[in-house]
C-alpha cells in the first residue's frame, strides 16, 4: 500500500484555514469553458462528429461526415451563448476564469478581446475539446506544447492555468514537466486547493467541478429547468459557506448555461451570490497565487 500512487486522506478532518483575503469566508470562482470551434469535427481532421455535451442527450458520433445539427448546436455557443454570458458577467461586474480550448479560441478574435477587455483569466482548455484518454503521450505532448503557441498567439500571453477536462493518465504528468503552469485545475479531488506529488515534483491543483455545472443539462438524470441548476448552487454556497474556509466552483459553457432560459438562473445566482456576505469571487489564478502565498509547497507535507 505504500507504492498505491492516489491520496485517499487528504487534508482529513481538519483542512488548513484558507485565510481567504478581508476574512472571507468563502471563495466563489465562476469558469466559462469556450470549447466551440474545438470540438470533434471532420473538418478539423476527426475520423468522427461531436457527441458530447450538447441538447442532444445521448447523441452518436457519426462517422466520416459532418453533424450538421451538432455542429449548430455549438455555433451556438460562440456566436450567442458567449455574448450573453459575457453580458450578465460585465452588468455584475464579477471576474471570471475562461477554460480556453487553443483551436477555439483562434476561431474568434472578438470573443477573445471582449474577455481580455473584461478583465478575465484566459486559462489553457487544450489544444482540441476530445477525450485524451486513449491518446498516445506523444501526441498529447505535442498537443500541449500547440495549445500553449496558439493561447500565446492569440492572447498575447503564456496561460498560467491548466485544464484538459476530458484527460489521461498522463496528463498530470505532463503538465508538471512542463512547469510553466501557476496551478492545475484536472481536479475533483477536494474543496480547497492542494499541493499533487504524484508526478516527481509538486504542482498545485485548484479543483474543478462537475457538479455544480451546467454540463448537468445535458446528461442523464442532470438539471431539467433553470430553478433546479440555480437552486443547486444555492444549496452548494450555503452548505460550503457555513463550514466556512472552502472554495466553491461553478462551470459554465457558453452553448448550454448561454441559453435564455439558463441565462436567466446564472443571473438570479449572480445577484444572490453578490448579496452574500464575506465572499470573495475571484479568477483561478487568484486562488492559486493566494494559496501559493499562505501554504507554500516547501512548508506543507500535504
Amino acid at each position: 500500500m505504500t507504492d498505491y500512487p492516489r491520496d485517499m486522506c487528504g487534508y482529513g478532518p481538519r483542512p488548513p484555514e484558507a485565510n481567504w483575503p478581508d476574512g472571507a469566508r468563502t471563495a466563489v470562482q465562476f469558469v466559462i469553458n469556450y470549447e466551440e470551434g474545438g470540438e470533434n469535427c471532420v473538418l478539423h481532421g476527426d475520423s468522427a462528429s461531436e457527441a458530447f455535451l450538447s441538447e442532444i442527450v445521448g447523441a452518436q458520433a457519426i462517422e466520416g461526415a459532418r453533424h450538421m445539427n451538432m455542429e449548430s448546436l455549438y455555433e451556438y455557443g460562440s456566436r450567442a451563448g458567449f455574448w450573453r454570458l459575457h453580458r450578465i458577467f460585465t452588468e455584475f461586474g464579477l471576474p471570471v476564469t475562461v477554460f480556453g480550448v487553443a483551436m477555439a479560441l483562434a476561431r474568434n478574435p472578438g470573443a477573445v478581446a471582449a474577455m481580455q477587455e473584461a478583465g478575465w483569466e484566459i486559462a489553457s482548455h487544450g489544444y482540441r475539446w476530445v477525450d485524451y484518454q486513449h491518446v498516445d503521450e506523444a501526441t498529447e505532448r505535442a498537443h500541449m506544447a500547440k495549445a500553449i503557441e496558439i493561447h500565446e498567439q492569440v492572447t498575447g500571453e503564456r496561460p498560467s492555468g491548466w485544464y484538459l477536462g476530458r484527460c489521461s493518465p498522463n496528463s498530470h504528468r505532463l503538465v508538471a514537466e512542463d512547469g510553466g503552469f501557476v496551478y492545475n485545475a484536472d481536479s475533483y479531488a477536494d474543496d480547497v486547493p492542494y499541493w499533487d506529488r504524484s508526478c516527481g515534483k509538486p504542482q498545485l491543483m485548484v479543483p474543478y467541478t462537475l457538479d455544480a455545472n451546467d454540463m448537468r443539462f445535458a446528461t442523464a438524470q442532470g438539471f431539467n429547468t433553470g430553478a433546479q441548476f440555480y437552486r443547486y448552487l444555492k444549496d452548494t454556497f450555503k452548505t460550503l459557506h457555513a463550514e466556512g474556509g472552502r472554495m466553491m466552483s461553478v462551470g459554465l459553457h457558453c452553448r448550454l448555461a448561454g441559453r435564455p432560459g439558463r441565462a436567466a438562473a446564472v443571473r438570479k445566482f449572480l445577484k444572490y451570490i453578490s448579496s452574500q456576505e464575506d465572499v470573495w469571487v475571484a479568477t483561478r489564478l487568484d486562488i492559486a497565487i493566494h494559496w501559493r502565498a499562505q501554504h507554500p509547497a516547501e512548508e506543507t507535507g500535504q
